[in-house]
């Protein structure tokens, strides 16, 4: 047996990081054992360390990360060997057994009580990750690693994109300006759609558009209900009307942020008499992660203008106060 040694960040209770000298050892029947390359740090990443995150979905202690990407170093039985030195980026929610996502990618299993990598499972703040091999997804040949690990929250966004329904020439609104929307703005334009940009300041105008934005505004007042989807990722209070108010009658809104207080107010006299269809997102089932690395795959899908920062994995702490500074962090990454 191979005993690997590596480094892991844990977060030991709201607010108390470790880091820890780890030794891994071979993965199990049907595991595979990762070398995380890079692992990006979220919003959700911060609920744990602040311990704002729902006590249902958080387990102390624990190595955070589900933002990862890395390399198979090992196999276990009945997981083939030709994943051996293979690129991939891998689901964190866990579901019932079911087809092994990286050939089957369109098959969802069926849920279970709730399990992710990085909130209630060891995540990828650390040198090695074991998981099950089925939840793996396999990149091309040379593929950007450092950009790879923006492909765990554009599979969530991809999830918005199928259930806004669009088509070429749709006109669409994205709500938020940060990793998930503007990562959600490069899916659109890649089906065709038309997206306009809605955030509260000017400061990510450029980088909208570098990312596919034909329009951007600051000011939602300027914008009339005429949207045939609205896809929102700001998750602040009253968001999710603002965002059920552009869309036009009969038009998708899709809501993915969780605001820290409820106070949306929703209408359901607006909804019924504007038909509108309100659908949300929580993670990203398997046929949205396929969608987001054949998106990455074909070069629709590039992550690497949103990343600011990087730290080794020994700052772990830095990295989260300049990302909760606001001085214009954007995705930051981890180095193990």
């Amino acid at each position: 047996m191979t005993q690997r040694t590596g480094r892991a960040v844990q977060i030991s209770e709201p607010g108390t990081l470790e880091l820890l000298d780890t030794v891994t050892p071979d993965p199990g029947p049907g595991e595979a054992l990762v070398q995380v390359a890079y692992c990006g740090i979220c919003g959700s990443d911060r609920e744990v360390f602040a311990g704002t995150r729902p006590a249902e979905f958080v387990r102390y202690p624990v190595v955070a990360g589900h933002e990862w990407s890395g390399t198979v170093a090992a196999v276990g039985a009945g997981v083939p060997q030709s994943l051996v030195g293979r690129a991939v980026v891998g689901q964190g929610i866990r579901t019932a057994e079911g087809t092994p996502a990286s050939l089957e990618g369109d098959t969802e299993g069926w849920p279970q009580e709730y399990e992710e990598t990085g909130f209630t499972l060891p995540g990828g703040w650390a040198t090695w990750l074991t998981l099950p091999a089925r939840y793996l997804h396999v990149l091309p040949e040379g593929a950007d690693l450092r950009a790879a690990a923006g492909i765990e929250p554009a599979a969530c966004v991809a999830e918005a994109v199928l259930l806004a329904d669009v088509s070429v020439g749709s006109k669409v609104a994205v709500v938020g300006a940060g990793t998930l929307g503007l990562l959600c703005v490069q899916l659109l334009k890649g089906a065709g759609a038309q997206v306009t940009v809605v955030h509260h300041n000017d400061e990510r105008r450029e980088l909208a558009e570098r990312c596919g934005a034909a329009h951007y505004t600051g000011d939602v007042s300027t914008l009339d209900a005429t949207f045939d989807a609205v896809v929102e990722a700001a998750g602040v209070p009253g968001i999710a009307r603002t965002a059920v108010g552009l869309a036009r009658r009969g038009g998708r809104v899709v809501l993915t942020g969780i605001p820290a207080e409820d106070h949306d107010d929703l209408s359901s006299l607006d909804l019924v008499s504007r038909n509108v269809h309100v659908l949300t997102v929580f993670g990203a089932p398997t046929r949205a992660w396929a969608y987001a690395v054949r998106a990455f795959s074909a070069g629709v899908l590039d992550p690497s203008p949103l990343i600011t920062h990087e730290f080794d994995l020994a700052d772990a702490g830095a990295a989260l106060d300049e990302l909760s500074a606001r001085r214009g962090a954007l995705k930051v990454l981890l180095k193990p």
